[in-house]
């Protein structure tokens, strides 16, 4: 079979599914008593496991999922290489706000679905959107259910890990709750740029790595916090790329050129 004509196929998949799963979720949340909206964005996720399945040739390998109570919530951190990087988190169990900017809700049923799921709309352009962020992140870990965020802010254009900003850590210190940092590579080939066509047999990894507890930590402990969970997310990268963690680094790269 013709990769353009596997492709057609992959693509009437994904909107077969996105088609079903609206009412589906409509439904759902009519009946979800829940204050997070547990279940109904729970089924939201199921739909992007599904998505990230249905392309057989998307290898996908995850590691470090076990043991994870995501109603025991954390707040979780993941790198970002591309908007696949969505449907492959979605194969982890749990239910979870992810932050997302508002072009995103804005969007013909796939922002009706954010909605009703219950995630949270970032306006980058306001100034106060922290504190309406973190007001909105405060209910759902008050509510037992974790927040998703990419620290980066954006897609990694080339790949390496950019620079992180400081919000994630600093409502986990405020909410003193621990972090969940998520590695993930190889996503950067699922989805296709300026083109329809999916390339054949793409290897993604995701790996868990273990809570980082933030209990008696400060205000003035976040900077360090960060970046020590963010050398652990480049060391992880630098392994499955076989380099070395400053050259998976866009930071050091940066400091190099400029140096």
């Amino acid at each position: 079979m013709g990769q353009k004509i596997f492709s057609m196929l992959v693509w009437a998949g994904i909107t077969v599914l996105v088609l079903v799963w609206l009412p589906l979720l409509a439904i759902t949340r009519l009946f979800d008593r829940d204050p997070a909206r547990y279940r109904t964005g729970k089924l939201f996720r199921k739909l992007g496991f599904f998505i990230s399945r249905i392309n057989p040739n998307w290898k996908i390998h995850i590691d470090g999922a076990e043991g994870i109570d995501d109603r025991n919530p954390y707040v979780v951190i993941s790198n970002h290489l591309s908007n696949a990087d969505i449907p492959l988190i979605s194969n982890l169990p749990w239910e979870m706000k992810w932050i997302a900017k508002k072009e995103l809700f804005e969007i013909p049923v796939l922002g009706w679905m954010m909605n009703l799921a219950g995630d949270i709309s970032v306006d980058r352009d306001s100034s106060n959107k922290r504190v309406g962020v973190f007001s909105r992140c405060k209910y759902y870990l008050e509510n037992n259910c974790s927040v998703m965020f990419f620290p980066e802010g954006t897609r990694s254009r080339s790949g390496l890990l950019n620079k992180f900003s400081y919000g994630a850590f600093d409502l986990a210190i405020r909410e003193n709750l621990p972090i969940l940092p998520i590695v993930i590579d190889g996503t950067q080939d699922c989805l296709p740029k300026k083109t329809w066509v999916f390339k054949p047999d793409v290897h993604v990894n995701m790996k868990v790595l273990p809570p980082v507890d933030t209990t008696g930590m400060t205000k003035e402990d976040g900077k360090e916090l960060m970046q020590s969970i963010r050398q652990k997310m480049a060391e992880q990268l630098a392994e499955w790329r076989d380099l070395e963690p400053h050259q998976v680094d866009a930071m050091q790269k940066k400091g190099q050129a400029l140096g």
